[in-house]
């Protein structure tokens, strides 16, 4: 499977992960919500900043951490643990306290020729497809949550 993370803008994570300082992205909520569970070491990952409509790197996924039914503490440190990956800020840091949590960690990080992102009114922050081409302006498909699903 191929994935696509959307970088949070304001804290300028998408030029983070460029210069090499950010190596994780983290997700979480609730409970196991898109990509827990559904990424894995050797996938493409590719990264477009939210709000700009442009795919500009890609990455090899590396490693995955997947966390269910953390304890706050046992969230804090977690989330600590890794910062020297992950780079969050405080506000991050808040946002992702999660009881639920997965750690994506990538490299072979390169900057891409920019692709035009189709965004479809039912897409979340993290999309999982076949292939990169399936949400790009000019070969893109209708987006369901089909490649998502647990693996049986």
């Amino acid at each position: 499977m191929v994935h696509l993370a959307y970088c949070d803008d304001k804290s300028k994570e998408l030029g983070k992960i460029l210069d090499g300082n950010k190596t994780m992205v983290i997700r979480g909520a609730a409970g196991r919500k898109i990509p827990h569970s559904r990424v894995f070491a050797g996938e493409e990952l590719y990264f477009m900043e939210k709000g700009s409509k442009q795919i500009t790197a890609k990455a090899i996924v590396k490693n995955v951490q997947n966390f269910v039914k953390l304890a706050d503490d046992e969230i804090t440190k977690t989330v600590e643990d890794n910062n020297d990956k992950l780079q969050l800020t405080d506000k991050q840091k808040e946002r992702w306290h999660k009881k639920c949590l997965c750690l994506v960690e990538f490299g072979d990080v390169e900057e891409i020729e920019p692709l035009d992102f189709d965004h479809q009114s039912n897409m979340d922050d993290w999309l999982i497809i076949d292939k990169i081409e399936d949400v790009v302006v000019g070969s893109s498909i209708p987006y369901s949550y089909d490649k998502s699903k647990f693996k049986k």
